[in-house]
């Protein structure tokens, strides 16, 4: 995991995750590898560093998300920057994106319970 990547996932999704869902790192789907992925909201983030400026990178990238949204899923990418210099912006942007799966396919938020210690 690339520094962007890991500060998604400390920050946002692992820290009480996005709607009470949860985000699984690294996890293999289709012939694919996903940086994070929700199987409950068939939602994919990708982190896209430096080499994904690249032409040749580009057109593979258009060839994968084809492929996952034709699977159902939603994939959303940000850049490196975009998570290490906005983090609250791509907080904001995952959860509106959460929420309007959630309404399109009538799914509730989850409560997240925590461990107390008394």
């Amino acid at each position: 995991m690339n520094k962007a990547e890991a500060c998604l996932w400390k920050y946002v999704l692992r820290a009480g995750g996005v709607k009470g869902f949860t985000f699984r790192r690294q996890r293999p789907v289709l012939n694919y590898i996903a940086d994070f992925m929700c199987k409950e909201l068939m939602l994919i983030i990708e982190v896209d560093g430096i080499t994904h400026t690249y032409e040749e990178v580009q057109k593979n990238d258009k060839i994968r998300q084809a492929a996952l949204e034709k699977a159902g899923f939603k994939v959303i990418r940000f850049s490196n920057d975009e998570v290490l210099h906005s983090i609250n912006t791509v907080a904001a942007t995952i959860e509106e994106v959460a929420s309007a799966i959630m309404m399109e396919r009538g799914i509730v938020a989850r409560v997240r319970k925590r461990n107390r210690e008394q």
